[in-house]
């Protein structure tokens, strides 16, 4: 399994060969781009835009002349996510967590599976040469199995994908129905990739995903004091905290489980 560090900070592509996850906004906003010195994979970031607008404010063609500065630019990724529509309640009814307040799609899980699937359509017809996965929405197994339909009535064969994104299972993973909806779609054959995968969710599943990407390095280190000599008031951005994080993951996951992350 591919195991990516989720960051925000570009420039870590040319610091580390270690796979890395980040939106595509923050490679749009640079004048320059530095060249990747490992893998990485590009998140369209859905997640924030529906959160802050309830839709998307870049269209599909905007979107791909990003992604293809992207790949000029930094070098070629190993997939980029498209401009899919999660299905958790916060993103389509609204409300607030924290922070952070969802104005809600106000729309329901059926129109945003139909709306995930037209868009990866739209994205491929657009730049057939880019590499963009499609994504699977859902809150329930009958939900992630009627958009696996959709695929196949749209002429997409999953089981042929590279990556089969896996949305809405991040606030699940570690729940029975998370396992459940992981656990029915691996077993359609299909190479899942993990949205925001954390280690109890790694553990539950990880040996049923190609690839995982994750941030919860970001989340531990912003609860702990910096590394000794580092002088920021924590660790919640710093590249060596999270190569440290990845290390002490691969170490606590019981054995069978260590090879998987360790395939870069």
């Amino acid at each position: 399994m591919r195991f990516y560090l989720t960051t925000h900070k570009r420039h870590w592509v040319r610091l580390t060969d270690v796979p890395l996850f980040l939106k595509s906004e923050h490679f749009a906003n640079a004048v320059k781009l530095d060249p990747a010195r490992g893998p990485y994979a590009v998140d369209s970031g859905g997640f924030s835009e529906l959160q802050r607008y309830g839709r998307w404010t870049r269209t599909p063609r905007q979107y791909i002349e990003d992604l293809r500065r992207i790949w000029e630019c930094v070098g070629p990724y190993d997939w980029a996510a498209p401009q899919d529509w999660m299905c958790e309640d916060l993103i389509i009814h609204g409300g607030k967590a924290g922070p952070l307040t969802f104005v809600g799609t106000h729309l329901s899980v059926r129109e945003h599976q139909r709306r995930t699937v037209a868009n990866f359509l739209e994205l491929r017809s657009l730049a057939p040469d880019l590499r963009i996965a499609p994504v699977l929405q859902g809150r329930t197994v009958p939900d992630y199995e009627h958009c696996l339909k959709l695929y196949e009535k749209a002429g997409i064969d999953l089981r042929r994908e590279p990556t089969v994104g896996l949305g809405s299972v991040c606030r699940l993973q570690s729940t029975r129905e998370g396992a459940a909806i992981v656990t029915a779609m691996a077993a359609h054959g299909l190479k899942l990739h993990g949205f925001g995968f954390k280690i109890l969710g790694l553990e539950r599943v990880g040996h049923l995903l190609t690839s995982a990407d994750s941030a919860a390095w970001s989340y531990h280190a912003r609860k702990r004091p910096p590394l000794p000599g580092h002088p920021h008031k924590n660790c919640a951005n710093c590249l060596e905290y999270a190569l440290r994080w990845r290390t002490r993951v691969e170490t606590a996951l019981p054995a069978w489980q260590q090879p998987l992350l360790t395939a870069t």
